[in-house]
């Protein structure tokens, strides 16, 4: 009875394992680059799978961001020309929520549904909802403008400030030299000297 039940179990263990191969080859060679998806001002990170499509689109992506047109396409996805080619290597997949496809070598697909194809796998947005995906991606309309970029333009990512000894203006905005008489700005103040 013992060696039937470890036997089940490493049976149910495998099968486990074999169900979740796609995302474990996703995972397997995603690229340490994100790319960054800005729809109306929201900016999304996304992870890239590494292929020669991704590597070329890195590379074009280091020289200036790409902003596209989009429309919706069947409910599930938003799609239009990339203006440029990248390299393919297509195979029949299923596009779940979230997946950026490279079609026909030319053609950007961004999903918030599923479709079956056969395309080249670019990456995924990470951590929306189908439901975010819809309102991200503007299902419904058309002409979304989308830009692609590597770098995140969301936010300031640093400031930094140099301490320098405050200077002393007057109210025309020169600097005043010592011995300077009459209203002078100091500090974000005004004083009469």
């Amino acid at each position: 009875m013992k060696t039937i039940t470890r036997n089940l179990l490493l049976l149910v263990a495998l099968m486990s394992c074999g169900s979740s191969s796609d995302n474990n080859e996703l995972m397997a060679q995603t690229m340490t680059q994100k790319l960054y998806i800005t729809i109306g001002g929201v900016t999304k990170p996304a992870t890239l799978v590494d292929n020669a499509a991704t590597q070329e689109l890195v590379a074009r992506l280091q020289r200036s961001p790409v902003t596209l047109s989009l429309d919706t396409n069947g409910n599930f996805e938003i799609w239009g020309p990339l203006g440029f080619s990248l390299p393919t290597s297509n195979q029949q997949i299923t596009a779940k929520p979230g997946d950026i496809i490279l079609y026909s070598g030319s053609n950007i697909c961004l999903f918030c549904g599923s479709n079956s194809w056969s395309y080249t796998r670019l990456g995924h947005i990470d951590d929306m909802t189908e439901a975010e995906l819809r309102t991200f991606l503007r299902i419904g309309e058309s002409d979304i403008i989308v830009t692609l970029s590597i770098s995140n333009p969301s936010g300031i990512r640093q400031v930094n400030a140099e301490e320098k000894p405050s200077s002393d203006y007057t109210l025309l905005g020169t600097q005043a030299h010592e011995g300077t008489k009459g209203f002078v700005v100091k500090n974000g103040k005004v004083e009469m000297k």
